[in-house]
């Protein structure tokens, strides 16, 4: 549904306690009027200029308060701003929501041209995000570890002891012990989402248009498919685009008709943008040879930069799971790689490992798996055994 006027008035035409999450992305305080054209020279624009900060405080508090009545307990919203008036808002949420309910101050975080402008350039902007009762909807994402995480160490179970230090813990018969599986880093409070170039096609012309990478993190975070999801300043739709693709409902309102008319058509035909970045990643503290990364991707396991004798994690039913994994190189004798194999996995206390061969055919292709060494390296030059040796030992 999409609704033209002043949001302050179109929201009471909407049925309280019926809408699921709330993104508002609403006039800055930049003390401007923002303007652009698009490809095709049509220019969107709204005026963001306020006699002080108190009218736009009042502004925006009205609406917050329509907001949280339509809001149902398990509700979630979240508001955009910047630099120019968060630390108003954020006082203005704690009114109407109360502080209890503040949830995160989000930083987005995207690289930015520079400009001839004294003092710092502006990188980030902020989303505040409170809920209207403890009881609130959230669905955890995991991200990838960092690339200077040790990652063959964090599978180490780890307690204090009577001096508060940190030590691994063991078991009775002194052996430490392992987490039984990693599903990765809870999403940060900081997102590095790019900010949208000049050419990206999912870019329409309208001034302060956010990507749809943003939404999505959001709408996907507080919200489940078929929950209805509203936008009070929904601007060229991007909200809206983002519901559609992620199986939600969704409410718009702008008080431009233009803008009614370009979510409409943004609607019709959802265009997102793909992030190379995001699907790339960082590659700065990467040491892994291209060729071995392409291995790694291909039995599907986490790569790990930073370990002489071990390359990956495998990964079984989405879980990183404690079985280290190296890749023989084609220099190697299949001797040397099991042996720079068995003194990474001893030094860290694994029990099983897995050697993937590519060269020296001669040599056995699979260890049995009734091997008695106590730290078992499994020996593989098929992706097929990979595929039964992952379903053999999914509740590892």
């Amino acid at each position: 549904m999409l609704l033209q006027g002043d949001c302050l008035e179109k929201m009471k035409e909407i049925e309280d306690n019926s809408v699921d999450l709330i993104y508002l992305d609403p006039p800055f305080f930049t003390q401007a009027k923002q303007t652009l054209k698009n490809k095709s020279l049509n220019e969107y624009s709204f005026d963001d200029k306020w006699e002080d900060i108190n009218k736009y405080k009042i502004f925006i508090k009205d609406r917050l308060a329509e907001c949280r009545e339509l809001l149902k307990d398990t509700g979630n919203i979240f508001l955009h701003c910047d630099r120019n008036a968060s630390h108003h808002l954020r006082v203005v949420l704690d009114e109407v929501f109360g502080s209890d309910n503040f949830q995160s101050e989000i930083i987005w975080s995207y690289k930015r041209w520079s400009n001839a402008k004294k003092g710092l350039l502006n990188s980030h902007q902020v989303i505040l995000y409170y809920s209207k009762s403890q009881n609130f909807n959230f669905n955890p994402i995991y991200t990838d570890y960092s690339e200077t995480t040790n990652l063959d160490q964090i599978f180490q179970k780890r307690k204090r002891d009577e001096n508060g230090k940190t030590i691994y813990q063991k078991d009775e018969n002194g052996k430490c012990e392992l987490i039984d599986q990693k599903k990765g880093v809870p999403l940060s409070d900081v997102w590095e989402i790019p900010y949208l170039n000049p050419k990206a096609k999912e870019r329409v012309g309208y001034p302060t248009q956010k990507p749809i990478l943003l939404l999505e993190r959001i709408i996907q975070i507080a919200s489940n498919e078929g929950d209805v999801v509203l936008d009070p300043f929904c601007g060229s739709g991007t909200t809206l685009v983002a519901a559609k693709l992620l199986n939600r409902k969704y409410i718009g309102i702008d008080k431009l008709l233009e803008a009614v008319e370009l979510s409409k058509r943004r609607l019709e035909k959802p265009i997102r943008t793909e992030s190379m970045l995001l699907k790339n990643g960082k590659k700065a503290y990467q040491n892994q040879d291209g060729a071995i990364l392409d291995v790694l991707k291909e039995i599907d396991a986490e790569p790990v930069q930073r370990n002489k004798g071990i390359d990956g994690f495998l990964r079984i039913d989405g879980k990183i799971k404690p079985i280290p994994v190296r890749i023989q190189r084609k220099t190697e004798t299949i001797e040397y790689a099991k042996k720079q194999l068995r003194i990474a996995i001893t030094k860290n206390k694994f029990q099983v490992a897995v050697l993937y061969k590519t060269t020296d055919k001669r040599e056995s292709t699979l260890f049995s798996m009734s091997d008695t060494d106590s730290d078992k390296v499994f020996i593989f030059d098929k992706i097929d055994d990979f595929v039964r040796f992952k379903r053999d030992f999914a509740t590892i």
